[in-house]
C-alpha cells in the first residue's frame, strides 16, 4: 500500500456533462492500465440519464467510488462523478477530495450547462484541471469551435497541447505541441497501438503558430524558463512540461487535449498528461482544518500536509451499502493507519475501530493492511461515520474543513405497499440517506407519513427505484411537494410560564426569549444571556432543544422555521417542581406563541433554471417563464440556439419538461438547481395555509 512514493500518486476525478463520454473514457483508462481485460461499451448516442441502470449492469462507475490503476509506475486513483444536475452532491463531494480533475467536453456541443456548473464547483475547491475535448469522431465535431466555447462560457485561458489530425470519421490522431510530433493510432487493436510520425504537411504552419502560443503562455509562469528561451530560442521538453504543470496547478491556464474515447484514440496521451501536469498530494498546499464556531471562514487556518509520518487525518467522502456491508470511502491526508487501529471521529466526538480496509480495482477489491497519506481506501464496518466526517488520531484531533451540502427542496411521501415491508422500507431509506447527504428523511408529526426530501424529481425517482432494486421494497409515493420554509420578519420578546402544580410532583418553568430575524441562510442561532442564575445552568440546554425541536414544525403551515436567532434573557424556576422537561415544554410553547407575533412569513425555493432553445422558440419560452412567476436573468446566443437563464419558483416548475417539449417540438432542454429562498406572494401563502389547516 505505502510502497508508492507520494509524488507518484494522482487522485483525480473525471467530470462532464451528461453524455459527454465520461464513463467511456473511464472504461478506456481502466482497459489501457490493465485493470479490466475487456472494454465495456456504452451504447453510443443514448442520452438517457438512467445511468444507475447502465452502471449497475457494467458494475463499474457508480458502484465504486474510487478505482485504482497503475500507469508508468504511478498510481492513479480515479474518483467517479455523475453528470446529472440532481446528483450535484456527488460531484461536489468528489471534487472535495481530489487533487486534480479531467474535464471532458463534448466535441460537437462544446461547453454545456452542466459542465459549467461543475467547473464553478471545481473553482470553489481550487482543483487543478486538464480539459479533454472528446467525441471528435462524431459528425459535426469541431475541435476549434468546442475550444472557443471554453473561453466564452468558462472565461478561462485555455491552452491547447494537442491539435486534431482529421475530423469526424477521418480523425486519426493528434499533433503533440509539447514534443512537436504527430501521434497516429492504428486501426483495430482497440487503440492500444499507436506510433509517432512527422507532423502532416498541411498542419505544420498551424502547429507552429499554436506551439508559439503554448511557449508564450506556459513560460510566463517561470522566469528561469523564460531566460532559457531567450538565450537559445527554444526550451527543453522537461522545462516546458515543468512550466505547464506549474500553470495548471496555479490555475494560470488550463491545458487542453483531444481525442475520441469511444474509438480508443487519445486516451494514452491523456494518461501521460495526468502524470505530467496534475499534482501529486505533495504538490498541493494540503487541506485546511475547519473554522471554529464564529471564526471568519476566510481566515488563515492551519493546513494538514501530506506526510505519512504525521498523526493520522482523513475525510470520509462517500458511503456505499453493498453485499459486504457498509463501505466508507476515506481520503487519507496525513499519517498511516493499520487495520485494528482506533481513531477518533472528531466531527461527532466518538471512537471508531478500523476493521478491514480495501483498495478498489473497478468492481474487484483487494484487502490491504495499511493505508497512508495521499491514498484513498474503503473501510468496512465504521459504525457512526457519515459523509463529510473527519477521522483523526487522538494525539492530534483535528476537524477538517467540511463539505458544503445543498438544501433539499422537494418532498414526497413514501409508504410501502404492504404492511410487512414497513421495517424493510425504513431500514432501506435510512441506508440510502446515509449514503447521500442531499437526501433527508423525516416523519410528519401530524400524519405519521414518512417524508423524503431531495434535490429534484429525478433524484427522488432514482432513490425510489433503488429502494425497489436493492432493498426489495415496492413503495407508493405521494405527488412531489415543495419544501417550503417559514421565518420571521421582526423581533419579538415572549414570556411563557409553564405551571402544573395540582397534587403530586408539579412542573414549573418560566422563560423569557427574544426572537429576531436573520439574513437568508443564517440558520438558527441560540444565545444565552441569563444572568444571576434565574434559569439554572443545567436547564439551559433543555430550552435550546425545545425551541429547535419546535422550529421543525413552524407556526403558519407546519414547515420548518429557519433564519432566526433566539436569546434566552430571563426566567424563573422552582426548587422542587422545576426540571429539564418542564423547561423544554415551556420553550416549545414560548416558540409557538412568540413566533406568531413576530410577523411570520412563508419562504419558497427559487430555482436557477437554464433553458437551451432554438432561436425561433425564444418568445414562447420567455413568455411561459413569465407566466410561471419567473424572473429572466439573461439571454445569450450560442450558434443557432439561445440560452435563457431565469430564477423561477420550484412550485411552478413541476412537470415543466413535458410543457417545454410540446412548446418547442422537443427541441429545447433545460437544467435547474436550487438558488435561494424567497418570501411567497400573499395569495400563494393563503393557499398554502388553507391546505395545511
Amino acid at each position: 500500500m505505502s510502497e508508492t512514493p507520494l509524488e507518484k500518486i494522482r487522485n483525480i476525478g473525471i467530470t462532464a456533462h451528461i453524455d459527454a463520454g465520461k464513463t467511456t473514457t473511464t472504461e478506456r483508462i481502466l482497459y489501457y492500465t490493465g485493470v479490466s481485460h475487456k472494454i465495456g461499451e456504452v451504447h453510443d448516442g443514448n442520452t438517457t440519464t438512467d445511468y444507475m441502470e447502465q452502471e449497475r449492469e457494467r458494475g463499474i462507475t457508480i458502484t465504486s467510488a474510487a478505482v485504482t490503476c497503475e500507469w508508468k509506475s504511478h498510481r492513479i486513483n480515479i474518483i467517479d462523478t455523475p453528470g446529472h444536475i440532481d446528483f450535484n452532491i456527488e460531484v461536489n463531494r468528489s471534487l472535495r477530495v481530489l487533487d486534480g480533475a479531467v474535464f471532458i467536453i463534448e466535441g460537437v456541443a462544446g461547453v454545456q450547462p452542466q459542465s459549467e456548473t461543475n467547473w464553478r464547483l471545481a473553482d470553489r475547491y481550487n482543483v487543478p484541471r486538464v480539459i479533454f475535448i472528446n467525441k471528435l469522431d462524431r459528425t459535426g465535431a469541431d475541435f476549434y469551435r468546442a475550444f472557443d466555447t471554453l473561453k466564452e462560457k468558462l472565461d478561462i485561458v485555455a491552452l491547447p497541447l494537442q491539435l486534431p489530425i482529421g475530423t469526424e470519421d477521418q480523425f486519426v490522431g493528434v499533433v503533440d505541441l509539447v514534443e512537436m510530433k504527430a501521434i497516429i493510432w492504428e486501426g483495430g487493436e482497440l487503440g492500444a497501438k499507436y506510433h509517432d510520425a512527422p507532423i502532416p504537411a498541411d498542419l505544420v504552419e498551424k502547429a507552429k503558430e499554436h506551439r508559439q502560443t503554448l511557449l508564450d503562455t506556459a513560460l510566463s509562469v517561470d522566469d528561469a524558463a523564460m531566460e532559457e528561451y531567450f538565450e537559445s530560442g527554444d526550451v527543453a521538453t522537461e522545462t516546458l512540461k515543468r512550466c505547464i504543470k506549474a500553470g495548471t496547478i496555479s490555475g494560470a491556464f488550463r491545458p487542453v487535449l483531444c481525442g475520441t474515447a469511444f474509438k480508443n484514440k487519445g486516451v494514452q496521451p491523456l494518461l501521460d498528461a495526468v502524470l505530467d501536469y496534475l499534482p501529486s498530494p505533495v504538490d498541493v498546499p494540503g487541506i485546511k482544518i475547519a473554522a471554529e464556531e464564529g471564526e471568519d471562514e476566510h481566515a488563515e487556518r492551519r493546513r494538514i500536509k501530506a506526510d505519512a509520518g504525521a498523526p493520522f487525518a482523513g475525510l470520509a467522502f462517500k458511503i456505499i451499502n453493498d453485499k459486504y456491508g457498509t463501505l466508507t470511502f476515506v481520503r487519507v491526508y496525513a499519517g498511516t493507519l493499520r487495520s485494528g487501529d482506533t481513531v477518533l471521529n472528531t466531527t461527532r466526538d466518538h471512537k471508531e475501530r478500523i476493521g478491514r480496509m480495501f483498495q478498489m480495482h473497478a468492481d474487484k477489491r483487494a484487502e490491504i493492511k495499511e493505508v497512508s497519506a495521499g491514498d484513498i481506501a474503503a473501510f468496512v464496518g465504521l459504525k457512526d461515520t457519515m459523509t463529510g466526517d473527519t477521522l483523526a488520531a487522538a494525539s492530534d484531533p483535528v476537524v477538517l474543513e467540511r463539505m458544503a451540502f445543498p438544501v433539499p427542496v422537494i418532498d414526497i411521501s413514501v409508504e410501502p405497499r404492504t404492511k410487512e415491508s414497513v421495517e424493510k422500507m425504513t431500514i432501506g431509506l435510512q441506508k440510502l440517506a446515509g449514503e447521500d447527504p442531499s437526501l433527508r428523511l423525516r416523519t410528519d408529526q401530524e400524519s405519521g407519513q414518512t417524508i423524503l426530501s431531495g434535490m429534484g424529481e429525478l433524484h427522488l425517482e432514482i432513490i425510489i427505484d433503488r429502494l425497489k432494486r436493492e432493498y426489495g421494497v415496492e413503495a407508493n409515493i405521494g405527488a412531489p411537494q415543495v419544501a417550503y420554509r417559514e421565518t420571521i420578519t421582526r423581533p419579538h420578546t415572549e414570556i411563557y410560564t409553564h405551571k402544573k402544580q395540582s397534587g403530586g410532583s408539579g412542573q414549573y418553568a418560566e422563560v423569557k426569549v427574544v426572537f429576531e430575524p436573520m439574513e437568508r441562510n443564517g440558520g438558527i442561532v441560540f444565545e444565552n444571556k441569563v444572568v444571576g442564575g434565574s434559569v439554572p445552568r443545567e436547564y439551559i440546554p433543555a430550552v435550546e432543544k425545545g425551541i429547535r425541536v419546535q422550529a421543525e414544525t413552524g407556526v403558519l403551515a407546519g414547515f420548518p422555521t429557519v433564519d432566526f436567532k433566539y436569546t434566552l434573557v430571563d426566567g424563573k424556576y422552582h426548587d422542587v417542581d422545576s426540571s429539564a422537561l418542564a423547561f423544554e415544554i415551556a420553550a416549545k410553547a414560548c416558540f409557538r406563541d412568540g413566533m406568531k407575533k413576530a410577523s411570520p412569513i412563508i419562504l419558497e425555493p427559487i430555482m436557477d433554471v437554464e433553458i437551451t432553445t432554438p432561436q425561433d422558440h425564444v418568445g414562447d419560452v420567455v413568455g411561459d417563464i413569465n407566466r410561471r412567476r419567473g424572473m429572466i436573468q439573461n439571454q445569450e446566443s450560442s450558434g443557432s440556439t439561445i440560452i435563457v437563464r431565469a430564477h423561477v419558483p420550484l412550485k411552478e416548475m413541476f412537470g415543466y419538461i413535458s410543457d417545454l417539449r410540446s412548446m418547442t417540438k422537443g427541441r429545447a432542454s433545460f437544467t435547474m438547481q436550487f438558488h435561494h429562498y424567497d418570501p411567497v406572494p400573499r395569495n400563494i401563502a393563503d393557499e398554502i395555509m388553507a391546505k395545511s389547516a
